[in-house]
């Protein structure tokens, strides 16, 4: 892992993999529109439809409303193309099943580069992650491995071929090593994005769901600058 630096630019192709709907945009949607504008291709794959993220909702009701709010959160920043895994909600595991999945969705994409989500135990002191963030994130990065082995999930033969060509994984994490700057149409695509998940939002709090998001988006963004950018800790592969 390298020190504080700025976000490669050479790359076409990124794969974002994160574990529900609204987790692309607490963190990384900024960064995801700055570099759709400038010409690069970013697709999400989220292993859960989030059907357990709503309190009072029944899950089948709850995972349809999350897709449709995913979507239009996608089409705010420019993402065309959006694959849910249909993992269960709250109950993944690091397990070989996880692993294999992941590994087969990098292998179809075939990124340059992959972006997910804070996997550590903790966001900070006193802040404990969910295990679906834990999980998720840790067979992310294994997964990098097995989709660029051949032997290591033979089952997948005959369909895509190894991809050995994923050169960093960058995490949405508390604690950065690189930047990108964004500029203010992204934090604002960005805050669009994170307020269609409406339904989810206004489950949170009483506060109105455009603040919630705008609050959260321009804390991501902030760098005690003038200047906006979006923080990520780096694994170069």
């Amino acid at each position: 892992m390298e020190t504080s630096s700025l976000m490669p630019s050479e790359w076409q192709r990124a794969l974002l993999i994160m574990a529900h709907p609204d987790d692309p945009e607490y963190g990384a949607a900024a960064a995801v529109a700055q570099w759709i504008a400038e010409g690069k291709e970013v697709c999400y794959v989220l292993a859960t439809r989030g059907e357990a993220g709503i309190a009072g909702l029944d899950p089948v009701e709850a995972a349809a409303v999350r897709e449709a709010e995913q979507r239009r959160a996608c089409e705010r920043v420019g993402v065309d193309t959006l694959e849910f895994l249909d993992f269960a909600d709250g109950r993944l595991e690091h397990s070989l099943v996880l692993r294999r999945e992941l590994a087969s969705a990098i292998r179809r994409h075939r990124p340059d580069g992959i972006i997910t989500l804070n996997f550590e135990e903790t966001w900070g002191p006193g802040m404990w992650n969910s295990a679906d963030h834990r999980h998720l994130g840790a067979a992310v990065m294994d997964a990098v491995a097995d989709a660029a082995n051949e032997w290591i999930f033979p089952e997948l033969y005959g369909g895509p071929v190894p991809h050995p060509g994923v050169q960093w994984v960058a995490v949405c994490s508390p604690w950065p090593t690189h930047w990108l700057a964004v500029d203010a149409e992204s934090v604002e695509r960005a805050v669009e994005s994170l307020s269609e998940h409406r339904m989810y939002l206004e489950a949170l709090s009483d506060e109105p769901v455009e603040e919630q998001a705008r609050r959260q988006i321009e804390m991501v963004t902030a760098d005690g600058e003038t200047a906006r950018r979006v923080g990520f800790q780096l694994f170069r592969f």
